[in-house]
C-alpha cells in the first residue's frame, strides 16, 4: 500500500471541522436563523476545553451543548469558540477548541458530522502513533439516529444526555436517509 505523504484524512477533517467554524462564526454575527439549532458534542479531555470543575466532574469525557435560544455572548476564533450557557440556572461560560469536536449537528435539517477527536497513544517504542482509523469524519444524516450526534458507550458506564440550554428533551426527526463513510472512497 502507498504511503499517503500528503495526509488526505487530516486535510479533510480540517475542513470539514472549517464548516462548523464557518456556521458558528455566523451564528455569532447574525444569529441562528430560522428553525436552526445546534448540537456541538465535544471531548472534555482535549487540552485548551475550559468547563468549570462543576461541569468537568459530571462530564468527564464528553459533552453535548444545544445552541438554540438561550446562549451568549459566542465569539468564534480559529481555533475554537467561547459561548454562554445556562446549566440548572446558573450561567457558564465554556470555551472549546475546534479539535475537541466529537460531532455537530443541525437537526432542523437533517445535517450532522461525527469526528474522530485525534487522540495520541504512547506506543510501546515510546513513540506516539494515530488512532487505529485514521477517517477524518463521517457525514452522516440525524434522520437515522434522531437529533443527536452519535456518541460511543463503553460497557457498564453511562453516556451522559446531552445537555441543553433551554434544558428540553431534543426533538427526533425522522426519515431515511443513507450514511456516507469516508472510507467508502479510500482505495483498499
Amino acid at each position: 500500500m502507498a504511503v499517503d505523504h500528503i495526509r488526505y484524512d487530516l486535510l479533510v477533517r480540517g475542513a470539514l471541522r472549517n464548516v462548523v467554524r464557518d456556521v458558528l462564526a455566523d451564528v455569532a454575527r447574525n444569529g441562528v436563523p430560522g428553525d436552526h439549532h445546534f448540537y456541538v458534542a465535544f471531548d472534555t479531555r482535549v487540552e485548551g476545553v475550559r468547563i468549570s470543575s462543576r461541569l468537568r466532574a459530571q462530564y468527564p469525557e464528553e459533552m453535548t451543548i444545544v445552541l438554540q435560544h438561550q446562549f451568549w455572548d459566542l465569539v468564534v476564533t480559529d481555533a475554537g469558540f467561547e459561548v454562554g450557557l445556562s446549566f440548572n440556572n446558573i450561567p457558564e461560560r465554556l470555551a472549546v477548541p475546534f479539535d475537541a469536536l466529537k460531532g455537530f449537528a443541525d437537526p432542523s435539517v437533517q445535517f450532522g458530522l461525527e469526528f474522530e477527536v485525534a487522540t495520541e497513544k504512547p506506543s510501546e517504542s515510546g513513540d506516539t502513533q494515530q488512532p487505529a482509523s485514521p477517517a477524518a469524519a463521517d457525514v452522516k444524516s440525524d434522520a437515522r439516529r434522531g437529533a443527536q450526534p452519535s456518541r460511543k458507550e463503553s460497557a457498564g458506564e453511562p453516556t451522559p444526555e446531552p445537555v441543553a440550554e433551554n434544558d428540553s428533551e431534543p426533538s427526533k426527526s425522522s426519515g431515511g436517509a443513507e450514511i456516507v463513510k469516508l472510507d467508502r472512497f479510500r482505495k483498499k
